[in-house]
């Protein structure tokens, strides 16, 4: 697991974008998994500045959302389908009928969540899989006592989860309780993971992911086991790592 330290998010995303284009350069339909949240917008921010420089191009790729809620109408702005397609697929200039959202509607939600999984399959695999992390630990909303295996499937969102992203939704509104998630067993099949952390509120998740053991109480700790893990953050996000001294020195002597 690689891990770089940046001064703030403006460097998180450059930093961040730059791996993600050398990842995807030469691939004749590169296949993005694409996370939600606040995490990656940075990344996502400067990702599309090089589209619109001519720097990178996505309009031959094809995308993989991580989640979406249940229950949820696919038209509403809050609905992962949504967010998207304003921070993703418009910025970057997608084809929208090449990116796909887990169907968070559908009247068999297994079944759905079956085919999404083996439609990334059939479409080679995820080269680049983009990822935050939950303030408990989840990454996607696989919740912490996830299975290391498991697919991509129905979950029951924590408490504190759900308070996480009440900041999304007007007063009075209900945020869902329940999900369609990629599986931790689906993200760990993706040939390359960037994960982009900002803000001291995920400090302690980021610790735990990077330095503790590898447990499911803290889901994004199976990523210790991946090939190939690049971990961006701020300052802040890094601010419980005990080796963060070192992660600097290895950032500043790559050969």
């Amino acid at each position: 697991m690689e891990v770089i330290i940046c001064p703030d998010e403006h460097q998180v995303g450059r930093v961040a974008a730059e791996r993600v284009v050398s990842w995807v350069q030469g691939l004749a339909t590169p296949v993005l998994g694409l996370a939600t949240g606040s995490s990656p917008l940075a990344l996502y921010g400067e990702l599309a500045r090089r589209v619109a420089a001519g720097e990178a191009d996505f309009s031959h790729g094809l995308g993989f959302a991580l989640d979406e809620y249940v229950g949820i109408d696919p038209e509403n702005p809050l609905s992962y389908r949504q967010t998207i397609r304003r921070t993703v697929v418009e910025p970057l200039r997608m084809e929208p009928s090449r990116v796909r959202v887990p169907d968070g509607a559908a009247p068999d939600l297994a079944a759905a969540a079956h085919e999404y999984d083996q439609a990334i399959r059939a479409a080679g695999g995820v080269d680049v899989q983009v990822l935050g992390i939950g303030s408990n630990g989840h990454i996607g909303f696989n919740e912490p006592t996830s299975s290391f295996g498991s697919r991509t499937r129905v979950k029951t969102l924590t408490q504190q989860t759900r308070a996480d992203n009440a900041r999304f939704f007007a007063a009075g509104e209900q945020v869902p309780t329940h999900c369609v998630t990629q599986g931790l067993g689906t993200i760990m099949e993706a040939r390359h993971v960037v994960m982009v952390v900002t803000g001291s509120h995920k400090a302690d998740a980021v610790a735990a992911m990077v330095e503790g053991p590898v447990a499911a109480v803290c889901p994004g700790s199976i990523l210790q086991f991946h090939p190939s893990v690049l971990v961006v953050t701020d300052e802040a996000a890094a601010a419980g790592l005990k080796h963060a001294d070192y992660f600097r020195y290895v950032a500043d002597n790559l050969i």
